[in-house]
Formats: structure tokens, C-alpha cells, sequence
């Protein structure tokens, strides 16, 4: 079965049933049924064996899931069996704290590359990389084989670096800007909008306070 097969809704769960996976690891459980993976994650056996149906016949009935080849099997399903090279594009504040994340390498991703169109941020080194300007992301994603955006650009120039970057191979963007990315449909495209995140727990929160009061 192919990922085209998989609807986005589960796809986008799966690295949380994979982040579970992993602290039930490091809890030196060699087995975990679908309500433990579901209690987990935050939602329900049910959902959890449909989801994990997508990747194949896994588990065993009245028993569950062994925990490293599920591990395994997620890792695969996602690719993150490679490594990923990726670009930060936009070296700002925002920018600047996703270089230091070390979580990126724990799961594949390795950051190749960093560029950003201040002159004065041209040329300085960060640990291995040396920032290179904007105008030169054509070439930057062809010698250092870039797979992944990362883009934290301001909005008002974020649909040209897509361009930019879609014109030079990416096939992957994960977009920090406040603006909706127009590509081709084969260009994968995650938008990271924290200020609607922020909003949405401002709704949970107005709504408990009418409710108590």
C-alpha cells in the first residue's frame, strides 16, 4: 500500500504514535496493545488500529503490537530510515532556534545548509555551515542535495522563495511564514503557523472560563 492510499489525517498521527512508541521503548516495554498506544496519544483503540492498518497486517489479535518492529515498521513507512538533508532559508530569530533543535538529527533530518539575504548574516558560520545568500538557493540545492525547506522568510517574500526553491528540485516545504504557499501538486507543503495554535488555545481557554462561570 502506498502513502496516496492513506488519508492525511493519519499520516499526520503516526509520528505521534511513533513518539509513543518510543517512550514506551524507554520504558522497557517489549509489548503494547492499542489502547496502551491510544492512551498515549491522546485518542482511541478504535482510531489506533484503523490508522495502523493503512501500513499493513501488524500486531496480533488479543496480544498487541511488538513494540521495536512497530518502531521499525513507522520509521520505514515515514522514510525516516534515511537521512533527509534540509536548508533553512531565513536565518532570524526563528531560523536561528531551529539550526540549535537538536531533535532535528535524532530523526534523520540534517541541516546542510542555512541562508538568509542579509548581507551582514552572508558569510558568517554557524558550527559547519556557512550562510549563504537567498539568490543562490538554485545552486545550494543542487550541490548539497537538498530534499527539505525550511522556510522562515517574512510573508511578503515567501511565495518567491518557493518559487525559488521549487524551481531548483524541493519537493518539500515546511513553512513558518503567516502565507499560504502556492506549488505544483507534487510539492509537499506543511504549514507551521504558531500564532494560529496560539489562538486555538486562547478558544479552549475563554471557553472553560464561560463554562465555570
Amino acid at each position: 500500500m502506498t502513502n496516496v492510499d492513506v488519508p492525511p489525517t493519519t499520516i499526520q498521527r503516526l509520528p505521534i504514535y511513533l513518539r509513543c512508541l518510543m517512550q514506551a521503548q524507554a520504558m522497557r516495554m517489549p509489548v503494547i496493545n492499542s489502547l496502551g498506544i491510544a492512551e498515549m496519544a491522546g485518542t482511541n483503540a478504535a482510531q489506533v488500529r484503523k490508522d495502523l492498518s493503512y501500513l499493513g497486517e501488524l500486531g496480533t489479535r488479543g496480544i498487541g503490537y511488538d513494540v521495536d518492529s512497530l518502531i521499525a515498521h513507522i520509521l520505514k513507512w515515514l522514510g525516516l530510515t534515511e537521512v533527509r538533508r534540509s536548508a533553512i532559508v531565513g536565518y532570524g530569530r526563528l531560523g536561528s532556534s531551529l539550526q540549535s533543535y537538536p531533535g532535528f538529527e535524532d530523526r534523520g533530518f540534517v541541516m546542510v545548509a542555512i541562508l538568509d539575504a542579509d548581507p551582514e548574516k552572508v558569510g558568517q558560520r554557524v558550527g559547519d555551515i556557512v550562510v549563504d545568500p537567498i539568490g543562490d538557493l538554485e545552486r545550494i540545492v543542487a550541490e548539497k542535495n537538498v530534499e527539505i525547506i525550511l522556510l522562515t522568510v517574512p510573508a511578503e517574500v515567501a511565495q518567491a522563495v518557493a518559487d525559488q526553491a521549487v524551481s531548483a528540485g524541493v519537493k518539500a516545504i515546511l513553512n513558518f511564514a503567516p502565507v499560504r504557499l502556492d506549488v505544483p501538486s507534487d510539492v509537499a507543503v506543511r504549514h507551521a503557523d504558531l500564532s494560529v495554535d496560539l489562538q486555538v488555545l486562547s478558544f479552549h481557554l475563554n471557553k472553560t472560563r464561560t463554562t465555570d462561570s
